[in-house]
């Protein structure tokens, strides 16, 4: 194999990458100056070796605890589950929610052998038999396997004491109901809140 074929095939390990688009980077990579890959080469080195979970939370950080973790102004009585890190900064840029998180590692999954020993909700549990937690937001997304992973978080944490509620669904701010389909409805019908 060579040089290209290997990269792009490495590249096309990458989730929304395929061959065609792999090999495009790859060549793109090739008419940009020495120094620009090579510094893409050493940030990726150093990536794995700077990057790590959060002790607490299990965001993706540099420094531990995270600087969510670490904020004195969030509220700690609150705290959002999400199923990846990336998750994390979806709902930070919203810039509503004032809480901490608790990052899951993924979603319950048997068809790809992911079962509640692979995520993190031993530790969540354990946050909040330790920590006074009033609520715990289920933030998981609104797939087969996120829905289950929500039961079954909800039925790790509801006998803990803290209420457990659950992200709304439904139609998006400037969506048309025309479009929409039969279970994006059904589920803004079910979330309806009073105006």
């Amino acid at each position: 194999m060579s040089a290209i074929d290997d990269l792009a095939t490495e590249l096309a390990k990458l989730p929304g990458i395929g061959r065609k688009t792999a090999l495009r980077l790859t060549y793109h990579l090739l008419k940009q100056p020495p120094e620009q890959s090579k510094r893409l080469a050493t940030v990726l080195a150093e990536l794995s070796d700077r990057v790590h979970r959060c002790s607490v939370c299990f965001n993706l950080t540099e420094a531990d605890p995270c600087g969510i973790c670490r904020d004195g102004r969030r509220d700690r009585t609150v705290i959002c589950v999400v199923e990846e890190a990336s998750d994390i900064g979806a709902i930070e840029r919203a810039g509503e929610f004032r809480g901490v998180y608790h990052v899951l590692g993924g979603r319950l999954s048997p068809l790809d052998g992911v079962g509640p020993d692979d995520l993190t909700i031993r530790q969540l549990t354990e946050r909040i038999q330790s920590d006074e937690i009033r609520e715990v937001i289920v933030a998981t997304n609104p797939s087969l396997e996120g829905e289950a992973t929500a039961l079954f978080v909800q039925r790790q944490v509801a006998p803990l004491g803290a209420a457990v509620t659950r992200i709304a669904r439904g139609i998006p701010i400037g969506g048309d109901l025309e479009y929409a389909d039969g279970v994006t409805i059904a589920q803004a019908l079910s979330a309806r809140r009073a105006m």
